[in-house]
């Protein structure tokens, strides 16, 4: 299965979960704790319900993210996998929405998004949907 496939189907059930549980209640991994306290302390000023690509590829932002990121290589399984991410947190996925990352860049939005409230609407919104066929 190609990565583009594997991405678009973690997407697809990232996005149905949130659509079907509430958000506070997800774990997305056993380290959700220290990768939630780590972003927090090392993007004190990110703004989790709009990213922008700036803050995750200028070249200052590259930097820090590849810090960040290395801490949880060998905790977190597929730490730098290519993922899909949202950029605003209140939209589905679309073409305009959405930006790939490594999968901890992934893990420490969301979780800071479900943590802080700003997937909560997500239920209200939208409703899951069935999951296509992909291969």
């Amino acid at each position: 299965m190609s990565w583009a496939i594997k991405a678009y189907d973690h997407a697809e059930t990232y996005f149905n979960l949130l659509c079907a549980v509430d958000p506070a209640l997800l774990r997305l991994t056993p380290e959700d704790d220290e990768i939630y306290a780590k972003c927090r302390e090392s993007f004190p000023a990110l703004d989790l319900r709009q990213i922008h690509e700036g803050d995750l590829k200028s070249t200052e932002a590259k930097e820090k993210w590849r810090s960040f990121c290395n801490t949880f290589e060998g905790k977190i399984q597929d730490f730098n996998f290519g993922t899909l991410l949202r950029l605003d947190s209140s939209l589905d996925y679309a073409e305009e929405n959405t930006i790939l990352v490594t999968r901890i860049q992934f893990f420490a939005i969301e979780i800071g998004r479900n943590r802080e409230g700003l997937n909560s609407d997500i239920r209200n919104k939208y409703k899951a949907t069935p999951k296509t066929k992909s291969s």
